[in-house]
């Protein structure tokens, strides 16, 4: 049996939104509810993301934060770039906004971000978006800090082992938003969460947490059963009380227009599961695999689209049991989930 890899009463785990659904209100309430919460650093600046970390501390003395890890896909076709923008061009124009068709890459500011974890340590790390190296693991675990790694598959867990985390994160493919498959040009494999689970703790001897397609009670109790020691949860929390989720994207989550979750590429260059919305089917196809790129490309568009209430142009992430998420507080679905 491994040790325990996360200090929780309950065996449930607010998983990291970025973008906004994940906030400080929402990490304490899970954490009241005796669930262990994560803090999304995606898309955060360091400033903010400090003073988040800062406030969540006095309530939450066993919680974790989330790191983008900076992708190295930064040999974009140009060409192949444009045409995209320019293919979202009717869209931008319904919206007001411009886009630029120069690819822009960045970091998310990783290694200030790091620096930050390094001098005000945290209990628990988690990557997403493939791994750094053994150095910066290295670095975290000297601090005190446990690290986790996202995974999709068995090789991407022997490649987490092979860099020294503590444990790992084993996504499912029926997750909502980003998948955290190692490889952007790809998709994960269409396979069950606790099947996933099985096949990597067969290759892998590391505690490891599951995430994707929880819908209920049901769900966590299977993946606990398959071996996981707790089970994240993210699309499930979108509509409680406490979530930094937009009114647009609230109201979508119980729209009976949209009937089903699609993995897509179309808003970020990234494979993420969303809500088959019209801008998914209209350019689901055609979105070069270069994140994160085509994420700033779209993001003027996906703000504007929110503020104006316009859920057809918005990426609405969900994953598979979307409409069993319930408004309410964020404890109360902490509570059930674990059968409590």
């Amino acid at each position: 049996m491994s040790a325990p890899l996360l200090d929780s009463p309950l065996p449930i785990v607010a998983a990291p939104m970025a973008g906004g659904p994940t906030t400080v209100a929402l990490s304490t309430a899970v954490a009241s509810a005796g669930g262990f919460p994560f803090l999304a650093g995606g898309y955060r600046t360091p400033e903010a993301f400090a003073a988040e970390i800062e406030a969540l501390r006095p309530a939450a003395p066993a919680f974790g934060v989330n790191l983008f890890v900076p992708s190295r896909d930064d040999d974009v076709d140009p060409g192949a770039f444009a045409a995209y923008a320019a293919e979202l061009a009717p869209e931008a124009d319904a919206l007001g906004v411009a886009l630029d068709p120069t690819p822009v890459f960045d970091d998310d500011r990783w290694e200030e971000k790091l620096a930050l974890l390094l001098a005000r340590p945290v209990p628990v790390v988690s990557l997403t978006f493939g791994l750094p190296d053994r150095t910066a693991v290295a670095a975290l675990r000297s601090v005190g800090t446990r690290v986790l790694a996202s995974v999709t598959a068995p090789h991407e867990a022997r490649l987490a082992r092979d860099v020294g985390v503590d444990g790992l994160v084993v996504q499912g493919p029926d997750a909502g938003g980003h998948s955290a498959v190692h490889d952007p040009a790809g998709y994960p494999e269409p396979v069950a969460t606790a099947e996933l689970v099985r096949r990597v703790r067969r290759k892998v001897d590391l505690p490891v947490v599951a995430a994707g397609g929880v819908d209920g009670p049901a769900a966590v109790r299977a993946l606990l059963d398959a071996g996981a020691q707790a089970v994240a949860v993210g699309t499930l929390l979108l509509r409680t009380d406490e979530a930094g989720t937009s009114p647009t994207y609230r109201r979508a989550l119980t729209d009976p227009a949209f009937t089903e979750t699609v993995l897509t590429r179309a808003f970020t260059g990234r494979p993420a599961r969303a809500l088959r919305n019209g801008f998914v089917e209209r350019h689901r196809g055609s979105a070069p695999a270069a994140y994160p790129a085509v994420h700033h490309l779209t993001r003027g568009l996906r703000q504007a689209a929110a503020a104006a209430g316009d859920a057809d142009r918005l990426h609405l992430w969900a994953g598979t049991g979307y409409r069993n998420a319930p408004g309410g507080p964020a404890a109360d679905v902490v509570r059930a989930l674990a059968g409590v």
